[in-house]
């Protein structure tokens, strides 16, 4: 019988979470002391957790646990894509480049989080 489980490091969601906060803690690093305490700290708690509350979920047995987080993650990831990271360029604290990276990560998660939600939906009807 073959193992289907996946880990959740080999899930591409999760990846692109990590990958996503690893360019947000380039962004943070290069920012003032003041700013990071300002915007910086908002910013990174938002960016960790988009990951951390995947990781939540996948370690949940019931569909609707797995998605309570999963919508939690998305959240996080708005929180941090559609506000934080738009007034760091606003107010001119991130590099055009570094601002084009994290947009780039996360374009390609915002659609397979939306995804993964759909296709946990999906899975608890085949049961």
């Amino acid at each position: 019988m073959e193992n289907k489980y996946i880990s959740l490091r080999d899930l591409e969601v999760y990846k692109l979470a990590r990958e996503l906060s690893k360019v947000g803690w380039e962004i943070y690093e290069d920012l003032s002391w003041q700013d990071k305490k300002i915007v910086g700290g908002q910013f990174i708690r938002a960016v960790d957790s988009v990951g951390v509350n995947i990781a939540k979920g996948y370690g949940r047995f019931h569909y609707l646990d797995k998605i309570k987080f999963y919508y939690n993650s998305r959240g996080f990831f708005n929180e941090c894509d559609s506000h934080w990271i738009e007034l760091l360029k606003e107010r001119e604290k991130i590099e055009s480049k570094r601002y084009e990276e994290f947009k780039t990560v996360a374009e390609k998660l915002s659609f397979k989080l939306n995804n993964f939600i759909n296709s946990t939906y999906k899975a608890k009807n085949l049961c």
